[in-house]
């Protein structure tokens, strides 16, 4: 939704829980840069002698993780996807319910994730799946991508109480 057909609250949580979030999704800004960092090393790397083995493993599994980082921040912020072409003409409360259901969803998501992840995570561990050149264990990689799905399903419980109380 737009800054204008938003109910007037502060797009952010206050307090800590807010904070953490926000300093969660700039660590996987930085684990963006990384990323970018290796694959510009992959490729200036042999023209140097300094060739990278692995680049492709480390950048399936940092933008996968950097991805994940993003989901608390965006729903705690009210930068989901939303179509306002449709519920521009909605009233504030008809515009807040919408914005509930969508908290719901993102609530739902979180939920089954959480267990899915974790039960993958599981199986990495157990079978001890690794990256083929690097080796480093595929299961470390669902940790971090764990702690954002928490942090979304606590973000989803935020926006949907606030919701529901501007709905009202």
């Amino acid at each position: 939704m737009s800054e204008a057909s938003e109910p007037d609250r502060a797009p952010v949580e206050e307090g800590a829980f807010g904070r953490i979030v926000t300093w969660w999704a700039v660590a996987g800004c930085g684990l963006l840069a990384g990323v970018v960092l290796v694959n510009v090393w992959t490729v200036v790397g042999p023209w140097v002698g300094l060739p990278f083995a692995g680049d492709f493993e480390l950048t399936e599994m940092g933008v996968a993780v950097a991805v994940f980082t993003f989901l608390p921040y965006c729903q705690l912020t009210r930068q989901n996807v939303s179509a306002d072409i449709f519920t521009s003409g909605a009233g504030p409360r008809v515009r807040a319910g919408l914005m509930a259901l969508g908290s719901a969803v993102a609530l739902g998501f979180a939920a089954l994730l959480i267990w899915r992840m974790w039960l993958g995570m599981i199986d990495q561990k157990t079978y001890a799946y690794a990256t083929t050149i690097l080796q480093v264990p595929i299961w470390w990689a669902y940790v971090p991508i764990l702690v954002s799905l928490a942090m979304l399903l606590l973000a989803s419980l935020a926006t949907l109480g606030r919701e529901l109380g501007d709905a009202r």
